[in-house]
């Protein structure tokens, strides 16, 4: 947990900002500092605490969504690094998972699609960059150092190292997320 917050830290940091500026007015830190704690006693194994804390862990989770307008639930797993560079409309499906070193902008939706087999949520690999309003939906792999470019609809699988974009998205170029993370 610890070791989640300072590397999602250095990661506003490395991007310019103040401490005082992420610690207090960013609200992409600040959803990614409850999640942390909440996913932490999420998977610890005290039982009747968990639920205690869980409890109060949703509620700390709801405010964080009421006032940054983003969603990550204590279920997903998120590797270390995480940076969410604006405020809200970010919704991410509590059985989402989001490798290392990811950026997510504003209005990203992850979430759920598709029927039968084909049916859940997507795995994300590392060092992926999201942009601005991109919906990523269904059982679907993102490969490693990967581009969802804004306003796109990506609901099939990608390899590592492309560039997508549109409505669905399609592959535009095999330039990988170095220069965006």
């Amino acid at each position: 947990m610890i070791k989640g917050i300072k590397s999602d830290y250095q990661r506003y940091r490395e991007y310019g900002a103040k401490p005082f500026v992420i610690i207090f007015m960013t609200q992409g830190f600040w959803a990614l500092f409850q999640y942390r704690i909440a996913h932490k006693i999420y998977q610890s194994k005290i039982p009747v605490l968990r639920r205690i804390l869980l409890v109060i862990c949703l509620f700390w989770q709801k405010w964080v969504e009421i006032i940054a307008g983003i969603s990550i639930p204590f279920s997903v797993k998120i590797g270390n690094g995480c940076y969410i560079g604006h405020f809200g409309n970010i919704i991410i499906n509590a059985n989402t998972v989001i490798g290392e070193m990811c950026n997510i902008s504003q209005g990203v939706t992850i979430g759920i699609s598709g029927r039968g087999a084909s049916r859940g949520v997507p795995k994300i690999g590392n060092r992926v960059y999201i942009g601005a309003n991109a919906v990523i939906a269904g059982k679907i792999d993102v490969g490693d150092d990967c581009v969802i470019g804004a306003n796109s609809l990506l609901n099939k699988s990608i390899d590592s190292g492309l560039t997508v974009q549109g409505v669905p998205a399609i592959i535009i170029n095999t330039n990988s997320s170095k220069g965006y993370i």
